[in-house]
């Protein structure tokens, strides 16, 4: 697919993760992206050594602009004037002072597909306020979701809204440029991230109405022995997800535990879960980790960000598609 894209022109004027991350997605699909940054560069250039700059926009072509002077305008003008595409992370009323705005712009290029990305969309009481990921997941019910034992909600150290919400533009992006290049229009798309993080909560919403549960689905709700988290022999993590009655039989016989059996709905907490917590904690996580690749009960060790690159499943894919590059 990495030329799914080919002869597709994007305008990235975006900032830190989430424009960035959707202008990148466009590229690595074969779209010829260029990113406008001020003449001082992209603000995450200068953020813990610039690491989320490098990360977020691979195969793009970077320009620095003035968008606040006269020959900067002009200058930008001249691309839209031969781009599809334009994704903007400005706050609401920033492109129109700047004489940037889809219908300013639209005038110069009527079939412009243009994305506006921000926090809380383009209007409303909520529109001009600053915010970041943590906010995002705070306000659309996902970080109560990620919480303890205690109930308090977990910090995560990944931005889950500013990902999924360069994911959700750049799908966006593409449908609108399909209908571009079926019926010649233009598109404008207001894209708000807390609303992004809200859409994956569909499950709880119905759940919730049902009266049956305010955590979701409750099989994979981390209420059951079956589908829960373990710790290790030396403090690590493994995943048991064995929610089908066929993968549960294969846990207890890899466990020799007959008497296992019946109880793949028995609550977390309980004497059953207890032992089978001790069970866990009888190996060490490598001892685990070999487990996983041989016994198929849906058993995955919790991996930390750089351990990924050396597991099997990364390394056979990446392969793959260093292979396809070169092809």
């Amino acid at each position: 697919m990495k030329d799914a894209l080919k002869g597709v022109r994007v305008l990235d004027v975006t900032y830190y993760v989430p424009g960035p991350y959707a202008g990148m997605r466009l590229a690595e699909l074969g779209a010829e992206v260029i990113k406008v940054e001020p003449p001082a560069g992209d603000p995450a250039r200068y953020m813990s050594g610039g690491h989320v700059h490098r990360a977020n926009n691979r195969g793009k072509k970077i320009v620095h602009i003035d968008l606040k002077s006269p020959e900067g305008r002009l200058e930008m003008l001249d691309l839209v004037k031969s781009a599809d595409a334009l994704i903007e992370t400005f706050r609401p009323g920033v492109m129109k002072k700047l004489g940037l705005d889809y219908d300013s712009l639209k005038a110069v290029k009527p079939d412009l597909v243009y994305c506006s990305l921000s926090g809380y969309g383009q209007t409303g009481e909520m529109a001009s306020l600053g915010s970041h990921d943590l906010n995002y997941m705070a306000l659309s019910g996902a970080l109560d979701q990620l919480a303890d034992a205690s109930g308090k909600p977990v910090h995560p150290t990944n931005t889950f809204a500013d990902f999924t919400g360069g994911l959700l533009a750049s799908e966006q992006l593409i449908a609108a440029l399909l209908k571009k290049f079926r019926t010649g229009e233009g598109q404008y798309l207001d894209i708000a991230l807390v609303e992004v993080m809200a859409e994956f909560l569909g499950n709880h919403d119905v759940y919730h109405e049902a009266g049956i549960s305010e955590k979701g689905v409750p099989e994979i709700g981390g209420a059951r022995v079956s589908y829960a988290i373990y710790e290790t022999k030396d403090s690590r993590y493994m995943t048991l997800g064995a929610l089908e009655d066929k993968f549960w039989r294969a846990f207890c016989e890899f466990a020799q535990r007959p008497e296992w059996l019946e109880w793949a709905e028995k609550p977390l907490d309980s004497p059953e879960h207890r032992e089978i917590t001790e069970f866990f904690k009888s190996k060490d996580w490598l001892e685990w980790y070999q487990i996983s690749l041989q016994v198929d009960a849906c058993l995955a060790p919790v991996l930390k960000a750089h351990e990924r690159h050396e597991h099997p499943f990364f390394i056979e894919k990446n392969r793959a598609k260093k292979e396809s590059d070169v092809t």
